[in-house]
């Protein structure tokens, strides 16, 4: 009887873990309609992954510091769409990790990290991983390997110091958001709303508010849409 009451009690702390983890989870909400390709999340998570954090040194770095965030091109010019970790849990990458070198981080559950040192680069969690996030390459925290796994580590040591994700602050037209999860989907479902009812013409309603973007991203799709529009048939080379 008395293991019993030990079972459940570590029972009910493990709830209420998992429940604060819940409540007070972080990550990186992506906007892709808002996305232009400009590449400047890559360049300032490579760089906030160097050894010197200083975009004019790392480029001279041995080995250079590569992405954790993929903003791989559209079918349109001037089109991206951010694509990074999505910290699953359970993370696949995780549980098929032969060695453990992929684990979450006891400061921030939530956030699923790799110990390059560990690693074997055996390629199991590029495998599983149903987002195709994670790459190999060689690394400073593990300079006797010619390759190890590489993937967004939600830049926890930039949380630490009560800083936000390198390529969310890098992002000059608000593509990508960092906040607690519940209050990014509760803001998103907000606008879903405003959308769907300013469809309806019904009295008492105010307009819907039109979600501006910045000039810079309507000029930019807009020469991309012309520029793509050129190698189109039978409008290629027109």
């Amino acid at each position: 009887m008395l293991r019993l009451f030990h079972r459940l009690g570590d029972e009910t702390a493990n709830c209420l873990i998992l429940k604060k983890e819940a409540e007070y989870m972080k990550t990186v909400f992506v906007h892709p309609e808002r996305c232009i390709g400009c590449k400047q999340c890559e360049i300032a998570c490579a760089v906030a992954h160097s050894q010197s954090k200083n975009l004019f040194l790392a480029v001279f770095e041995d080995p250079p510091p590569k992405p954790r965030i993929h903003a791989e091109s559209g079918l349109v010019l001037n089109t991206s769409f951010p694509n990074k970790c999505r910290h699953c849990n359970p993370a696949p990458c995780e549980a098929v990790c032969p060695t453990g070198a992929i684990f979450r981080s006891s400061e921030h559950p939530e956030i699923v990290l790799i110990e390059a040192k560990k690693c074997i680069a055996c390629g199991m969690c590029a495998m599983v991983c149903p987002f195709d996030v994670i790459t190999y390459y060689a690394s400073a925290t593990a300079p006797y390997k010619v390759a190890v796994a590489i993937k967004c580590d939600q830049c926890i040591e930039r949380q630490k110091i009560g800083e936000i994700p390198a390529c969310v602050q890098a992002c000059k037209v608000e593509a990508l958001e960092f906040g607690e999860v519940n209050e990014l989907m509760k803001a998103a479902r907000e606008r879903y709303s405003e959308k769907v009812l300013g469809t309806f013409d019904l009295e008492g309603i105010p307009p819907r508010r039109e979600e501006r973007f910045p000039i810079s991203v309507n000029a930019w799709r807009q020469w991309g849409k012309s520029i793509s529009a050129l190698n189109v048939e039978p409008q290629k080379g027109a």
